[in-house]
């Protein structure tokens, strides 16, 4: 008994080890089968993750393309500068983080507002900017208290820069930062995600927008190789960005600013165009806006000024306003009466004052009436009375049909987006534009208001303007551009936007000659010759006056309305008469008469273009002859 117990310890022993063993061969067996699975089976996909984790793919944003005008003026341009940037994912507290780096870096409250918003908008681990433009001291102060600011980085950032400021803004535009409803459209389309990888702007409105394909160019990528830590070791290979396209414009920077000078502070819109072959050479809204107050992301005070100011300088009234154009509708309305036979020019309207249809009298601007008038005298006196007589004879579906054709109430198709169509009234309009059959009828008495450019009409300076060069043209019309060149930025290859008709209105040179006589008229001995005195070049003129509110026929005195529900001031020309260069239409918002107020801009314009002539001063409140 005493020998068998030191056999069964030993035996026990061995039973252990010989468990051990298989459980340590086990081990190594499974060891081994996944040292093959990790290195011979999967090493192609490990591989890769490694070499990923080692080598980081740097973006590269490529430089905007420049936008100049048709003298090559830039008006758009890019500069370098140092950003101190947050990642509020990878910082404990945001707040005390930005107030420690207030104690050696120039931090506002403006600045504050503006990052808060920025993070309200972006992804929480997205590098935001919460000072851009460091100086060198800043930057120098702030690498060497790196090491204290985790998640908190200087970057060098290309920066959008407007040197005009707020010339031209409208046309022009400006870039932000992009949104998540523009990064979900990006991100439908696998070509836009890659080339906008490292942006972090894009074009908001104006050419910035419409030409954003153009100007952005095309991301560049380098590899970089990196530690442990994510720090930069070296620079492995190098895919440089490709800049984004230069434009020319149509726009004369000073035809501009003469434009937007004569303006003074009033509010109001200008077009003008070379109805030889659709070119814009000055394109203004007023008030304007100042661009670069985007470029960094506005801050909600400036943005509270611009969005809730009465004047809306955000409003792009060339593109977007739509207007009444009053007696300037006129010449396009004897137009129609000479193409469709419903009026010759010799034919004689015996004007008492008044013109009475049913129960209702309609009246002229002049008491007692501009006794004998034909078409020329018609719009050299701006005869209401003639008109409301021949837009009842005219009816109000020859009146739309013959307007289509002139582009009222359609967009031009100018490259830029957001344009308004207006409103060329008709039957089928108002069925579309109301709900209640009541409404949606169409009564003869609507028809005749519409002849002096009254009632439901609705229209913008573009399409007044547009609608003026293809008459100063004889016919032919051409789109309206604000891009005149794209250049390749690499390459220096030039594309130009050609001026190629969309369409030849045949109209009859002895018709198109009626009109001009009888708007050179408007400028020499008219409603309008008081502007025009002593003008060196013949102007074709009309001049306007649209109702804001009406006064069912009375007069009014400007000083016993409030300023804002006075009448807008129009005018359109061409010049010089015989062989136009230029085509405008100005409006300037509840500036009374057009004589007053909008034929005086539209003098300096022409004598700055045509003449070389630069104004002396605002444009001079002058009273002008009653329509």
């Amino acid at each position: 008994m005493e020998l068998k117990a030191p056999e069964q310890e030993v035996s026990r022993f061995r039973a252990r080890v010989a468990a051990a063993a298989v459980l340590v061969l086990v081990g190594f067996a499974l060891i081994i089968a996944r040292f093959v699975y990790l290195q011979i089976i999967r090493y192609d996909y490990y591989s890769t993750r490694a070499e990923e984790n080692r080598i980081s793919l740097v973006p590269i944003e490529p430089n905007r393309g420049l936008i100049t005008d048709r003298k090559g003026v830039v008006m758009a341009r890019n500069y370098s500068a140092y950003t101190l940037e947050i990642t509020p994912s990878k910082v404990g507290n945001v707040d005390d983080t930005i107030d420690d780096l207030a104690e050696f870096i120039d931090i506002q409250a403006k600045d504050r507002k503006r990052f808060k918003k920025l993070v309200e908008e972006s992804k929480n681990f997205e590098s935001l900017p919460i000072r851009t433009r460091l100086t060198d001291e800043e930057v120098a102060k702030f690498i060497a208290r790196r090491y204290r600011f985790p998640g908190v980085d200087i970057k060098a950032r290309l920066f959008r820069q407007y040197p005009l400021n707020d010339l031209a803004s409208h046309a022009i535009g400006y870039i932000g930062r992009i949104n998540q409803k523009e990064m979900a459209k990006i991100e439908e389309d696998d070509d836009m995600v890659e080339n906008y990888r490292g942006t972090e702007h894009i074009g908001k409105t104006g050419l910035e927008q419409s030409y954003e394909n153009d100007l952005h160019g095309v991301t560049g990528f380098e590899q970089v190789e990196v530690d442990a830590s994510g720090r930069a070791v070296r620079s492995l290979a190098r895919t440089p960005p490709i800049p984004g396209n230069n434009l020319q414009l149509t726009l004369d920077s000073d035809l501009q600013r003469v434009a937007e000078q004569a303006f003074g502070d009033r509010r109001g819109a200008l077009v003008a165009i070379d109805p030889n072959n659709g070119d814009i050479l000055a394109f203004v809204s007023m008030p304007r806006f100042d661009p670069n107050l985007f470029v960094d992301g506005i801050t909600p005070d400036n943005w509270d000024v611009l969005n809730t100011s009465a004047d809306k300088p955000m409003l792009n009234r060339a593109l977007n306003g739509a207007y009444p154009p009053g007696s300037t509708f006129k010449p396009f309305m004897a137009l129609g009466a000479l193409e469709t036979g419903k009026r010759s020019a010799s034919m004689i309207f015996n004007d008492p004052g008044y013109f009475v249809f049913g129960n209702n009298t309609f009246h002229d601007d002049k008491v007692g009436g501009h006794g004998a008038v034909d078409m020329v005298k018609s719009i050299v006196v701006s005869c209401d009375s003639y008109y409301y007589s021949l837009a009842n004879d005219m009816g109000i579906d020859l009146i739309a049909s013959f307007m289509s054709k002139l582009g009222f109430g359609a967009r031009t198709g100018i490259d830029i987006e957001g344009e308004s169509v207006g409103v060329l009234p008709s039957p089928e309009w108002k069925k579309r534009r109301f709900k209640r059959p009541e409404q949606q009828k169409w009564y003869a008495g609507e028809t005749i208001s519409i002849g002096i450019g009254q009632g439901y009409n609705a229209y913008t300076m573009l399409q007044m303007a547009h609608a003026t060069a293809t008459l100063a043209g004889g016919g032919v019309v051409y789109k309206p551009h604000l891009v005149k060149y794209v250049t390749d930025a690499a390459s220096g290859k030039r594309r130009t936007i050609e001026p190629t008709p969309i369409a030849t209105l045949d109209f009859k040179p002895e018709h198109l000659d009626v009109i001009r006589r009888a708007m050179v008229g408007v400028t020499t001995f008219g409603t309008g010759a008081k502007a025009f005195q002593g003008a060196k070049y013949q102007v074709a003129g009309k001049t306007g006056t649209a109702q804001v509110f009406s006064l069912k026929g009375a007069k009014y005195h400007e000083g016993d309305v409030h300023e804002r529900l006075r009448d807008h001031a129009v005018f359109i020309a061409y010049a010089p008469a015989d062989h136009p260069k230029i085509a405008m239409a100005v409006l300037v918002e509840n500036g009374g008469w057009g004589a007053q107020a909008a034929a005086p801009i539209a003098r300096q314009v022409l004598d700055y273009y045509l003449e070389g002539i630069k104004p002396t001063g605002a444009a001079p409140d002058e009273e002008g002859a009653e329509e």
